[in-house]
This record gives C-alpha cells, structure tokens and sequence, in this order.
C-alpha cells in the first residue's frame, strides 16, 4: 500500500516537472544594436524569389506545380506580416516587385496599412526595387533602366521610399554598367552580389577586397562610383544556419529539461563562423545572408532562431549580433572611415569551378533574345481603357530576369516567358496603328489587294532623334508594283527573288506557331530607300504599275566554282564598299571601302565546339544551358553536297546566299548608301543524330595583328578592353582557354592594331571573343544533350513540333560587319548601334484612289521641323506618365576620348524637342526617376579608396537646366532624367 503512494507521488511530481517545463516562457532580448569596438554580425532575413525559372512566375507565386519545386511567394509574403508584427527588433528585406505588387494588390486595406508602417518602421524595406533581379550579360541598358523605374515609381508611389541598395545577389556575373548606372546613379548607397570567378573570391578573401569602391565608367569616374561587396561564399547562410521549415541544421535547443539542450554548442559554432568571416572582412562589421531561394514560407521558423542567437550569442559577449539590413550595414561600413580597395571593369566571365565558366548562358535561348512604341502613346495620348503599351512593359520587365533573358529555365517557362512577350507586342502593335493613324488621322488596316486597284500605304516611324534613311523590304506577290513618296514621285526600288530557304522557314513556323500554312505566298522583296524625320514619320505608297526598264528583277548569278574559265573573283556591293568573294572556294576573301581607302583580306568560316557531355570519371561538369564547356572543335563545310552560292544585284543592293551546309544558310547585304556588310544568318534545325551537342560559331578573320587584345560592351553602352588569357586584378589560371575567354556581347565586339579596326554589331545578346589574333568569334546558337547541374534539370535542347513531329529550333539573326581607319569606327558603332536598337515602326493602311492621300498628314516630326539632335545624344526614353507629365531620358552616346569630334560636351534645346508643346516646368530626377537630381547628390555617401590622396577629379557633366533657356548639357556618357509638365 505504502509502496503504491510513492509510485502515484511521483507521478504527480513527474506530471508537475512536466507541467513546468511545458509552461517556461523565455523572453528572447533582441533589442541588440551595433556595438562599437565589438565584432558586429548584421544578420539580414531576405528571400530569393526567381520571377521564372523551373516554374512560371504565376506558378510560383501561387505556389502551384510543386511536383517541380515547393515555392509559393504568397505564402512568404503572408507569412512575414504577422512575424514582423510579433517583434518590432525583427527586420527583413523584399526585392522582387513583380511579385511583391501582385500580392499588395491582393491586399485588404487593413492589412496595406500595417505593411506601411513596416515600412516606415525599418522593418521591412523594400531594395533593388526593380520588377525582376535583371541579369547583368544579356539586357541591353535601355531595358535594365525601365524595368528598374518601373519598380522604383511604385514604390515611391505607394509608400514614398527610395531604395538605397543594390542587390544582384544571383547575376551570373557582373557588369560595369550595373555599377556605375544602375546603382550609382538611381541613387544607391551601396551594391551587394553573389557571383565572382571562384580565383578572383580566393584572392579577394586573401586581401580583404571582396568590398570594394566599384568605379565602373572611367568617363564619369568617382561621381559615379558605389560601395559594393561580393559575398564570401554565395546569398545563403553559413553552413548549419538553414531555418525553412524541414531544413537539417540543428536548432537552438534551449530548454534545459529537454533533451539535446545545445545553447553553447550553437553559440560556440556561430561565434567561430562570424570570427572565419571576419578574417577575410575589414572593420568589425560582417553580414550574413540569412536566407535563399523562395524561404519564410513560413517565417517563424527562421525569426525563432534567429531571436534565440542573438540573445545567447549577445549574453555570451564576445561578438555582437543584431537584426539588421543591408542599409543598416552600409551605414556602418560608412562610418567606420576606412579607405577601400578600388575596382574598375567588370566581373564577367564567371566561373564557379575549374571547368565550369557560365558564358554559354551568353548565348543560350538565342531566338528569346532576340525579342519603342512609348513614343507614338506619348504623340497619341495616353489610353486608360484602349490598348497601351503597360502589358508589354511588364512582359519586358519580366523578360530581363536572371534566368530569362539569359536562356537559363525549363523550356515551359521560356515559353511562358514567349508568350507573355507576344501578347505584349500584339498591344503594343495596336499602339502603333492606332497612334499613326491618329497622327495621319486614317484608318488602320493590315492587308490589301493591289489587283483591285487599291494602294497599300506604308507609314515609317523613326524614333530616333535624328532624320534618317534605311532601306525597307516588303514581300510582294509579283513583279508589277512601284513605289512613291508622299509627293507622289516614283523612287527607286528593287526586287529581290524570295529564297526557298526562306519560304520553307516561313511556312513550317506559320504552321507550328499558328496551325495553319500562309494563304499566300510572296515570290519577292520589295526594296526602296525610305526616310524619316527626327522623331516623326513619312508616308509610301506601293501600287500596281509597270517598272522602268532599268527598274527590272535583281539580276540573279548562281555560282559554281567548276566555272574555271571565268576571273576567280566575284565582286558584290553597288557603292563604296566592295566585298569580294573567291568563285572557286565559295568564300569571302576580301574588303575594300574606296571612300576610306581601307582594303583587308577577311575570311568568314562557321565552326561548332562539340558540347562536352560529363562522361569522365571525376570530370563530370557537362555543357549546358549556363555552362560553355567545349569538347572538340570541328569546322563547318559543304561535304554534305548541298552547298550553294547565288549572286542578287541591283540599284540599291547586292546579296549573296550561301547555303553553307544542310543546316546553315546565310544571306550577306552590301547597300548602295552603306559602308558595312549585313550578314543574316538561319541557323538549325541542328543536328543531334550523332548523340553530340554543338554550340555554333561564326569566325571573321583578318591580318590584323590585335596583340591578343579586343573589346566588348558593358550591356550595350561602355566598351570594355579584354585581353585573351588574362585578368587585371589576378593571376589567372587557364583552365578553359576558350569559355574563359568568353564575354557577352549586347551592342558589339571589336579589335584594333596601328591603323584598322574590326567592328562586328549584334542584333540580340551573344557570347564573343577573339580566340586568335585578327580573328573575332560570335556564338550565334546552341543545342546540347546534357544539364550542366546548375539547377535547371534540362538540356538545352529546344524543338519546335508540327503534327507531333518535333525539330530542333531554327535561330534566324544578324550581324553587321565593319572596317575602318583606326579611330573613326566610333561614329558607325555609335550611331548604327542605336539604329539596331531603334529600327523603323512600319504601319500599314490602304488608299482607293487619291481620297487618304488628299485628307492625311503625309509627314510629321515630334520636334521642330529645323531641329536635330546632335550626333552624339540619342534620345531613349519618351513617355507619358501616369499624372500626364512626360518622362524624358537623353543619353551621350560616346565615351571620354572615344571620338575625336564626338566625345565632347552636347547640348538639347527642350523647346525644340517639344514643338508641338508649351513646357511648364522641368524637374531634373536620378535615373529611375524616383527622387529628384538634387536630393540623390545631397544624400551620396562619399566614399574613400586606397591611395588616393584627398578628392579624386570631378567628372565632368553638364550643368543646371536654366528655367529660361530650357537647354540641356551632356558629357560623355552621361545619361540624363527629367520629368516635364507640359500644357
């Protein structure tokens, strides 16, 4: 009896402990602040979210597919509200707008205000700002600036904040650009980013300079620069600091009862990890990222840890941890006083490993890469409920991200990514017919039948603002057509024969794409020489009609190299510029420009690099879809027997065709009015039968003796020196002498010596280089049988599929060769480059007789029919706001010393610019126009670098805007903002 009391005593004293134990409430001490002479941990709660990569971005949002990857962004931002809400010390940052103004949409009004006061608080801030994290290699600037504002004016909007941190934390390299435009100058106080070459990380570990003084344009120099640090390993936690729910690191078992307590095992192992950072760290601030790709799902789990490090780490006393942010660590950095190392050029290429250097990304998805109608909605007036260009604003702002524009998701995403760009261009198509007709006040129609008598009219936009002439081509049904200009005078025009390479193109993608074959097919081009104010149009008018004698069919010469008898050379080009081709070879052989005297031997040859598959024992790093590993190298010939070469001549140009092999089709133009050759290139279905990727490139040779230098643009806008095999800030390994050598190529690529240069011009984002002397090497496409293990989980192998029959892709393309006297190839790159960039808006309509031409505008200019802008300012942003002011970006062209007569200071008249307008006010705002000029300068943190001594010189730029004068200055590569009201 009395032994059966004991038993049920100590029960109750056991259900008692347990009652206690269950019971214990801790109180965590969070309020921890930087404290000086202390190492201080900045732990910053941050998530990743990809806007698209192996689930569309509607499906990560909602968290659907999850067979693929468990993501749902709306879970993550729900679940930061309320553990924000239960600790005011807790902090955490957001980057992706796309996704953060879907959910803030979705939000009740209750719950915008508290997301408010997050905000004010410090609690939550928002930086980056842009609708995506936009990769770094592939986006041309313009598209990196409008993305990036598109962001950035909501969220001064919605919550009157400008974000001071950049925060490219998964770029895939870094570019010069990123630096000194997108960061310095939208007014960032610092840039921080994942990415560095895996030699460049280890030296910059040794020497304390992963943070650095980033001065990336040496035209703007230090009133450009940022404050920028590459992290020590990646955007993740330390190791055994993982939180998400089911993440294996061990927790901070704190209850004393229980067991597996582990307080000091935990506090000892994140004292030795902020200590190993610290090493290669200067002054006593060190961050960790405390998070990654799509976590706080459910963000309890991370803020409970992170609430019981800081109080045991902080009772513990030899290092400080803190919530913090990105801005907070700035600061802290800043005030430290310390002078850091100085960085110029970029971070490009980027290598993870000994074989894996991610240049194929440079390449990858050529065809999504190769995807300015604000200006015509701003000439309109902008449309609340007809068709706007918004759709195709977020579609590009989309297609900019890390692993969009740059080739690197699943094929299902690529194609959501395709579609949405081509929704987007239907609506911006409509702007463009709906605003010229509203210019010429005519109807829009996209088809007409010239055999009942009827007139097609051609409406050609140039937004440029500078007048302009390029040849236009339109496919005809026949050979009977003429061509006037809006004064009724006939002008020269030319047919050219419509290839079969081209018609079996056009047919098997009209039936992939849209499930039914043309109902007509076009036996020719029609060729003519159009023109085009300054920011304004011109009017043709195609009708039935007979030609001029002289006006007959381009003349077509097929070639065949058994013709022995006949001169070896074959010249083609109807004006100063002469390519010759060799008849027996079949190939390209030599350059001559008569106006410059420039004569040079060049050769163009196709070559492809087998895609190396990962088969060796301990070398199993694969070619794929971010990664260039070359295997073999093998050159392109004609031994399949279907190689051909056709001459077209005519009055305004010359074409030779080369079918260079079963796969491969080029088509080479020289124009009467040009000095540059435009080669379009058709490239696929390529081969797979053989069980070998390949990864295609075109080779130009010359004898021009480059001393293994070239130079490359920084995504679209500074030209950037390369020297093959070498790195300018460490002693390069060269493990992959070829990947490794690799650079993207946005505007162009070109090299030098004493008294040539070599400039080749894209039409979309390649990878390039110059792997020989005298030699420049474009990749124009790429199709691969294995995943690199990078993430994705796919080969690179796109198809198109007709009737359940799939091929692989065909990339159709251009470049644009060039060759000029040392120091005059600027002026051609510049301004054909923007030309690229901007090409004619063509808009359709159809005349009975002379009734549209009697009761239209024929010709229009946005600015003052006697005004142009100078040849070195482009105008690249024209748009109507939301408040009905006017968004205007001028952008100097040239770089210091680039041009003898062109990089210099440029002026803009406002007045002139704005004909049709009476300006009311001008207000000057920092690149994405969220905060004005004067405020951005007044808050710029002034930082010191190593071995200055004192101030570095000022750049020039231009000065204030006079209220009455109204006349803008801009130097060398300055890129200037303002907002307009107008009345």
């Amino acid at each position: 009896m009395a032994s059966g009391r004991w038993w049920i005593l100590i029960a109750i004293l056991l259900c008692i402990c347990w009652w206690c134990v269950e019971a214990k409430y801790i109180v965590y001490n969070t309020t921890s602040k930087i404290v000086p002479g202390k190492l201080n941990v900045h732990l910053v709660a941050h998530t990743h979210d990809d806007v698209g990569w192996l689930k569309t971005v509607d499906q990560y949002y909602v968290g659907s597919n999850n067979s693929i990857q468990g993501a749902c962004v709306q879970n993550v931002l729900d679940s930061i509200v309320p553990a924000l809400l239960a600790d005011k010390n807790r902090k955490f940052i957001y980057v992706e707008q796309a996704f953060f103004q879907r959910w803030w949409r979705d939000q009740s009004e209750a719950v915008q205000e508290t997301v408010k006061k997050l905000i004010n608080s410090g609690q939550l801030e928002l930086i980056n700002g842009g609708m995506c994290m936009h990769d770094e290699a592939a986006p041309h600037y313009i598209d990196m600036i409008d993305q990036t504002t598109l962001g950035h004016r909501f969220i001064k909007q919605e919550f009157n904040v400008t974000p001071r941190i950049g925060w490219q934390i998964d770029p895939f390299g870094h570019s010069a650009v990123q630096a000194y435009l997108l960061s310095a100058e939208v007014g960032f106080d610092s840039l921080f980013f994942g990415r560095i070459d895996y030699q460049d990380r280890a030296k910059r570990k040794d020497d304390k300079s992963l943070e650095v003084v980033w001065r990336g344009s040496k035209s703007l120099g230090s009133s450009a620069q940022i404050f920028a640090g590459a992290f020590p390993q990646n955007y993740e936690p330390p190791s055994n600091f993982y939180y998400e729910v089911n993440d294996d690191s061990p927790i901070v078992q704190d209850n004393m009862e229980l067991f597996d307590y582990n307080v000091p095992e935990r506090v000892n192992e994140f004292v030795a990890a902020a200590l190993s950072q610290a090493n290669i760290t200067r002054t006593n601030h060190v961050m960790w990222t405390m998070g990654t790709d799509f976590k706080y799902q459910y963000a309890h789990t991370w803020f409970r840890q992170m609430d019981k490090f800081i109080h045991y780490v902080n009772q513990d006393g030899r290092v400080n941890a803190l919530y913090s942010t990105p801005s907070i660590y700035t600061d802290a950095k800043y005030a430290a006083n310390e002078a850091w190392p100085l960085k110029t050029d970029d971070y490009f290429p980027y290598a993870d490993e000994i074989n894996a250097y991610w240049t194929g990304y440079f390449t990858s998805r050529a065809a999504l890469k190769g995807y300015a109608a604000r200006q015509l909605e701003f000439f309109m007036g902008r449309s609340k409920v007809g068709p706007n260009t918004d759709y195709l604003g977020d579609a590009l702002a989309l297609a900019q991200h890390h692993d969009a524009v740059s080739g690197t998701s699943k094929q299902h995403v690529a194609n959501d990514y395709a579609k949405r760009l081509a929704i987007g261009y239907e609506q911006a198509a409509k702007v463009v017919q709906t605003s010229l007709a509203s210019l010429t006040r005519s109807s829009s129609k996209t088809e007409v039948d010239l055999s009942n008598g009827k007139n097609l009219v051609v409406v050609v936009y140039n937004p440029l603002g500078w007048k302009r002439d390029d040849i236009i081509r339109i496919p005809v049904l026949d050979e009977n057509v003429i061509v006037k200009d809006s004064s009724g005078k006939e002008i020269e025009s030319q047919l050219l024969p419509l290839q079969n390479a081209s018609l079996a193109i056009r047919n098997y993608y009209s039936v992939a794409y849209s499930g039914k074959s043309p109902s007509v097919t076009p036996k020719y081009w029609l060729a003519f020489s159009a023109s085009a104010p300054p920011i304004g149009f011109n009017t043709y008018f195609i009708s039935r009609g007979k030609r001029p004698a002289a006006a007959t069919i381009s003349k077509s010469q097929t070639v065949y190299s058994s013709e022995e008898k006949q001169n070896d050379a074959i010249e083609i080009g109807p004006g100063d510029l002469k390519l010759v081709y060799s008849r027996k070879q079949q190939k390209l052989v030599r350059y001559i420009n008569s106006r410059t005297k420039v004569e040079e031997s060049v050769g163009q040859s196709y070559t492809y690099y087998s895609g190396y598959d990962g088969s060796l024992v301990n070398d199993s790093q694969a070619s794929g879809a971010y990664i260039f590993r070359p295997n073999l190298t093998y050159p392109i010939t004609s031994s399949d027997g279907q190689a051909s070469f056709t001459v077209l001549r005519g009055p305004l140009l010359d074409e030779v065709h080369q079918r260079i092999n079963s796969w491969i089709y080029q088509t080479t133009r020289v124009y009467k009015g040009k000095e540059h050759a435009e080669v379009e290139f058709t490239v696929g279905p390529i081969p797979i039968d053989d069980g070998i990727g390949k990864e295609v490139v075109t080779q130009i040779s010359t004898y021009l003796k480059t001393n293994k230098t070239f130079y490359t643009d920084s995504s679209g806008r500074d030209f950037i020196e390369r020297i093959r095999d070498y790195r300018k800030d460490w002693n390069l390994q060269v493990n992959q002498p070829i990947a490794g050598n690799y650079y993207p190529i946005n505007l162009g690529i070109y090299s030098k010596d004493d008294s040539k240069e070599l400039s080749i011009l894209v039409d979309r984002s390649v990878g390039g280089s110059s792997i020989k002397d005298g030699q420049l090497e474009l990749m124009l496409h790429r199709r691969l049988l294995y995943d690199d293990a990078r993430g994705v989980g796919e080969a690179l192998n796109e198809t198109v599929c007709v009737q359940n029959k799939c091929t692989g892709l065909t990339v159709v393309g251009k470049y644009y060769l060039r060759i000029d006297p040392l120091g005059e190839a600027a002026k051609w790159r510049r301004s054909f480059g923007q030309e690229i960039y901007s090409p004619f808006l063509l808009a359709f309509t159809e005349q009975d007789g002379n009734g549209w031409k009697n009761s239209n505008v024929l010709s229009f200019t946005g600015m003052d029919p006697s005004y142009t802008l100078p040849d070195n300012i482009a105008m690249i942003t024209l748009q109507e706001l939301d408040n009905g002011k006017v968004l205007l970006r001028l952008a100097h062209l040239y770089e210091v010393g680039e041009d003898n007569d062109l990089s210099v200071m440029a002026s803009v008249e406002l007045r002139k610019v704005f004909a049709h307008k009476k300006i009311n006010k001008v207000t000057e705002m920092n690149l994405s126009a969220n905060q004005g000029r004067t405020e951005m300068e007044k808050k710029r943190l002034v930082w010191k670098t190593e071995g200055s001594s004192g101030e570095s010189p000022k750049a020039v730029r231009g000065g204030p805007v006079d209220p009455a004068a109204l006349v803008v200055q801009l130097a060398p590569m300055e890129i200037r903002t303002f907002v307009i009201d107008l009345y």
